[in-house]
């Protein structure tokens, strides 16, 4: 039976071990915490991951959490739609809608179809011998036949075997993230944008056990903001910073900005490859996720990109060790794409930051002009992203071409 170790058990790295485990390898996934905490926020999982999530028997529990319903698009800060669509044209599309969910609710149905024996948690990994595929921890060295390195934006793993890659950017944002009780308030799942500013508001799919004291995730707001901030600033209550900027704006935003609990409020800045990796792997070693492609979240398409890395890993890699002949199909079949995913998230995350008032006018006609005159606007646009589907188990030519 081959072997794959994983470094790193966020989604990326959990869906891989998931994913190899089905192919018939022997999977050992390394995560440098001590226990899988849950974290304080949300994400969506859009019809391109639900696709790849089916391939693993996964998809309907994430369905079964339920869906983004009735309308859903972009807002002015006064709440006028600019662009906007329904689960129902999304269905109709892509057989799919899009569902929103606590982050720490994902985590568990992966950890859970891994199996806890194969998860160890507080190892650190000190080095990753990629040509013999031999992984270093403060435990003692892992032999493996393929090395998926999953360990994130910041991975240590891509920095030692890329060490001319620049790595990602700052990419001119800082983001909020924060749960909050619903309280009776009417919610559409929607993100509005103003001058450099953005905030989205979402109802969770599922369960949200304590977190933020709310029962179920029926009960609990997903809140996201951005805004055009120097990297590494400092603000002293986080709850107080959001209403300054987005406590004028359309309910129910000030509402939910004054019911959050500032110990529940996650601000961390953006960071986005400008340049792609040479190569998605390197020797034995696979890179998914961040630590393949860090992307800005405007595209709602992090984790769902990270899903796509491993399940087409998986699949390519069948039950073979033989990772020489794999790992450049796996270049082939994702370097490419998961690039236009990274540009066109920092396209949109550029017209987001948008301050001048002309500038900010401009670019408001243009979106609702376009959406009275293609009503199929927001999904058309989102076609190439949305429309993926999984490999049915034909490996891909390799690509010659590089992306620019």
């Amino acid at each position: 039976m081959p072997k794959a170790v994983v470094i790193g058990g966020g989604v990326g790295g959990l869906t891989a071990g998931v994913a190899l485990r089905r192919e018939g390898w022997d999977v050992t996934v390394l995560e440098r915490a001590a226990h899988l905490a849950p974290v304080g926020s949300g994400l969506a999982m859009a019809p391109n991951a639900l696709k790849a999530l089916d391939t693993l028997d996964l998809g309907d529990r994430i369905r079964e959490l339920g869906r983004v319903e009735g309308q859903v698009g972009i807002r002015r800060p006064d709440g006028r739609w600019l662009v906007h669509t329904t689960e129902d044209d999304a269905l109709a599309r892509y057989g799919d809608s899009m569902v929103v969910l606590l982050r720490a609710a994902l985590m568990d149905v992966l950890a859970d179809a891994l199996g806890g024996a194969r998860l160890r948690l507080g190892v650190t990994v000190s080095d990753v011998d990629a040509a013999r595929g031999v992984v270093r921890t403060g435990e003692g060295d892992l032999e493996a036949d393929l090395v998926v390195a999953a360990d994130g934006i910041h991975s240590a793993t891509r920095g030692a075997l890329f060490p001319g890659h620049p790595g990602p950017a700052y990419s001119g944002v800082t983001a909020w993230r924060a749960l909050i009780p619903r309280s009776d308030l009417p919610i559409q799942s929607t993100e509005t944008w103003g001058k450099g500013l953005v905030i989205g508001v979402h109802l969770l799919a599922g369960e949200a056990g304590d977190i933020g004291k709310a029962g179920h995730a029926e009960d609990t707001v997903y809140v996201y903001a951005t805004d055009v901030s120097p990297a590494g600033a400092v603000h002293a209550n986080e709850r107080e910073e959001l209403l300054r900027r987005f406590g004028d704006w359309h309910e129910p935003i000030p509402s939910l900005l004054r019911a959050a609990d500032p110990a529940n409020i996650i601000r961390n800045d953006i960071f986005s490859f400008g340049t792609p990796l040479p190569a998605l792997h390197i020797g034995r070693v696979a890179f998914v996720g961040d630590a393949a492609h860090p992307m800005a979240p405007n595209l709602g398409q992090g984790a769902c990109q990270a899903i796509e890395d491993a399940v087409v890993l998986a699949r390519l890699a069948g039950g073979s060790p033989a990772v020489e002949e794999v790992l450049p199909a796996y270049t082939a079949a994702r370097l490419d794409r998961t690039w236009r995913v990274v540009r066109q998230s920092m396209t949109i995350n550029r017209m987001t930051r948008l301050r001048h008032p002309l500038a900010v006018r401009l670019r408001d006609l243009g979106m609702s002009t376009a959406a009275r005159l293609s009503p199929d606007l927001m999904l058309r646009s989102m076609h190439d992203v949305l429309g993926w589907r999984p490999p049915r188990g034909d490996r891909p030519k390799e690509s010659t071409e590089r992306p620019v």
